[in-house]
């Protein structure tokens, strides 16, 4: 039984004129997971809802920030302006990353 099953799966109806050969697998997944995406859910009655799913490069603002900041441009550049005011502080690395990074192992006391 699971090998006529099998053999149907392998004799499938798909045309010659269909070439997947070149396709790439999930060509957009890491976009769509960093930038996010809209899901749209259409009812029997012509109305729809949507749903935007976030992805890890998406920020949210608050409806009151939102009134100052109508793309993505003017979020950028107040950024870059506030950045440019603070003072660059070099990052403080423990001393077991420290030595972490150089190959040495901490001794426990």
């Amino acid at each position: 039984m699971k090998k006529k099953l099998l053999t149907n799966i392998l004799e499938d109806d798909m045309r010659p004129e269909y070439d997947f050969s070149n396709g790439v697998r999930g060509k957009y997944a890491k976009e769509l997971r960093e930038n996010g995406y809209t899901i749209r859910v259409y009812q029997k009655d012509g109305t729809f809802t949507e749903k935007r799913v976030a992805g890890t490069n998406t920020v949210t603002l608050a409806p009151d920030v939102l009134a100052y900041f109508p793309d993505s441009k003017a979020v950028n550049t107040a950024l870059r302006t506030l950045i440019s005011l603070v003072p660059h502080q070099p990052k403080i690395v423990l001393k077991k990353e420290q030595a972490k990074r150089n190959g040495h192992r901490m001794s426990a006391k």
